[in-house]
């Protein structure tokens, strides 16, 4: 820990959900009195490897890291330097010291509540899937599918758009053609939901129920506007500070008692938009 130098990798900041993450390392352990070097590896994980290498090369204390895939960055994570995940897990124990992770089955669920309230559990509808490496692409799907399983509404498409804005326009003027009838479409993520409200404002479809799970301020935004139904904010400003401290504990002799640890998600419909700015949630005062 002598060069008190934290590296923090995640993936391309053009997603300000990954801005934030490297935001809050910097902020959060210049206030601790390290370093922070903060670098991307754009979901690519020789990249990342190598980012793991120059961060060792370079004495780093720590590493936080948002990673490129759940099996891909196995390989990554170097004995002899901690590591802390935030955001997304690794399929290995024992080698990070945390992951830190949003309960993406508890906010997917959530958001898929607010689908079936706006939608009344009925209609067909389309998916948006995630990066299909993520672990949390099939967490999220498959708790919106076990909330929509039980009602009426019906899914007759589903595409990955890999976390992506632009290819969830284009994936959803796509499904927009072929099934007209839908009447909601589920996404993995804000970026994706962001994408697919436009192409249906675009399409002149006012009328499709859109929910996603980030918590970004572009989807509150649509929230607030009528143009999406809802989201859940996963706090990775607070999970991120949280992997920080707990690094500092860890430099100076004290591990957390859990590797893998749950951060709730909030549910953010058009009843506190308000309440969410720049992925950090702030309780209503009490009347």
């Amino acid at each position: 820990a002598a060069n008190k130098l934290i590296y923090c990798i995640t993936p391309s900041t053009s997603n300000p959900y990954f801005g934030t993450v490297q935001t809050a390392c910097k902020e959060e352990g210049e206030k601790l009195g390290y370093k922070v070097k903060c670098v991307s590896h754009d979901d690519d994980a020789t990249k990342q490897s190598e980012l793991f290498d120059t961060a060792i090369s370079e004495g780093a204390s720590a590493i936080v890291c948002d990673n490129a895939g759940a099996d891909a960055s196995i390989e990554a994570v170097h004995a002899g330097i901690p590591t802390f995940m935030v955001d997304r897990e690794i399929n290995k124990e024992g080698l990070c010291v945390s992951q830190i992770v949003a309960n993406n089955d508890q906010g997917a669920q959530a958001a898929a509540e607010a689908l079936v309230e706006a939608t009344g559990g009925k209609g067909d509808y389309a998916e948006l899937l995630g990066l299909e490496s993520d672990t949390n692409c099939q967490v999220r799907s498959n708790a919106f599918h076990r909330v929509l399983d039980q009602t009426d509404m019906k899914m007759v498409a589903q595409q990955s758009a890999n976390w992506d804005q632009t290819e969830a326009y284009e994936k959803t003027e796509a499904i927009l053609q072929s099934n007209p009838e839908i009447t909601g479409i589920i996404c993995g993520n804000d970026t994706m939901a962001c994408g697919a409200v436009q192409a249906c404002l675009d399409a002149g479809r006012n009328d499709i129920k859109i929910i996603g799970l980030d918590g970004s301020d572009e989807a509150n935004a649509y929230i607030k506007s009528g143009d999406m139904v809802g989201t859940a904010l996963q706090q990775i400003a607070l999970i991120t500070e949280m992997a920080v401290e707990q690094a500092d504990a860890y430099l100076n002799g004290t591990a957390p008692e859990e590797e893998k640890q749950l951060v709730p998600c909030v549910a953010i419909t058009a009843d506190n938009t308000d309440c969410l700015n720049a992925f950090v949630y702030t309780e209503p005062e009490a009347k």
